[in-house]
């Protein structure tokens, strides 16, 4: 199975590990201002322009020339301009300030609050009050991500309190009824694992297999969001990524909330920290959601997730994929499709 899609692979990853390290350079592409070239033209008479339907219409109603129809029109385009004034003259003589609904300006403050204002204990309470909003506001405003906080979604302060089942059985129903969703609660230390190895290594590549096409390799990175405290994964189809660079749109994100990773020593049910995980499949991008669960498998299985399964062949496995993580990091030669490939198929 695997010798049937090593050459395919090699030829659509061949020298991968240099050409993803080259394209975060910025691909620039020339354009032009349609906007601008559309405004700058010089405008055409309007008698040339309708010159043509202008001649028809006269022979059609048996006039001579254009001259003698605007004539015999003279009374009706008089009454039409008449009846245009009358409608538009409000709005030409208007001023900014009344075309809008002006509201009445503030009254000025009365003499004591003025004096008060300008007292020196005023003066000192003013500051701190002002510093208090700003801190209410930073904390109230959203990511500039746009990542929703995961206190926006659940009750934090129930959820560390919740039996890990429970919170698990929760979470799972949150997301039941979006077929192109994806969920997931970590414990605390594998997902410490996982993040210790992805802050070394933010970027890698992981094989979908198709039994009819052989494998689509899609690429990787890490992320990080500090206000929302969560660690976030784009997936984006290789070719998709070697083809626009950073400006490559992913097809899948998968956002890891760390808020509850501590959640064991806030009153929880002893030390059972963890992180929730949710992401999105997005449509007509060529991915389903079966192929977006199997990157997450893989991207937990790479990134030390699974380690210490399996007793001692777990172990060497363990090795394996993380020297491959690590080889693909560094652009090292010893990493291989192959090799990558071998290692997928043994979660089959």
């Amino acid at each position: 199975m695997t010798a049937a899609r090593v050459p395919a692979l090699r030829h659509l990853i061949s020298c991968q590990s240099r050409a993803l390290r080259a394209s975060n350079q910025r691909r620039w592409a020339q354009v032009h201002d349609v906007r601008f070239l559309a405004t700058t033209q010089q405008p055409r008479n309007i008698l040339e322009k309708y010159r043509e339907k202008l001649d028809r219409k006269a022979r059609e109603e048996g006039h001579a020339n254009i001259d003698s129809l605007k004539a015999a029109y003279a009374d009706k385009i008089k009454n039409l301009r008449k009846e245009t004034d009358a409608v538009t003259a409000p709005l030409r003589g208007a001023t900014p300030s009344t075309q809008a609904s002006p509201s009445p300006p503030p009254p000025p403050p009365p003499p004591s609050a003025a004096a008060a204002s300008s007292s020196p204990s005023s003066a000192t309470a003013s500051p701190t009050i002002a510093q208090q909003k700003q801190e209410q506001q930073k904390q109230q405003s959203p990511s500039p991500t746009g990542l929703k906080p995961l206190s926006a979604i659940l009750d934090l302060t129930k959820a560390s309190t919740l039996p890990v089942a429970e919170l698990t059985a929760i979470w799972r129903l949150h997301h039941a009824a979006r077929p192109n969703s994806l969920c997931a609660v970590v414990p605390a230390a594998t997902f410490a694992t996982m993040e210790a190895l992805a802050r070394q290594n933010p970027q890698f590549v992981l094989p979908v297999p198709h039994p009819e096409q052989g494998a689509e390799m899609h690429f990787l990175q890490w992320t990080w969001d500090p206000p929302t405290r969560s660690a976030t994964v784009l997936f984006t189809q290789l070719a998709e990524y070697k083809a626009r660079g950073e400006f490559a749109a992913p097809h899948t994100t998968v956002s890891h909330y760390k808020d509850l990773m501590d959640r064991g020593n806030e009153g929880g049910d002893g030390g059972d920290g963890v992180v929730l995980m949710q992401g999105t499949v997005l449509e007509d991008r060529g991915v389903k959601a079966d192929d977006a669960r199997w990157l997450v498998m893989c991207l937990q299985r790479f990134y030390g997730g699974w380690d210490g399964v399996g007793g001692e062949m777990g172990k060497e496995r363990a090795e394996e994929r993380r020297r491959l993580l690590e080889w693909f990091g560094r652009g090292d030669s010893r990493f291989s499709v192959e090799k990558l490939m071998e290692e997928a198929e043994r979660m089959g």
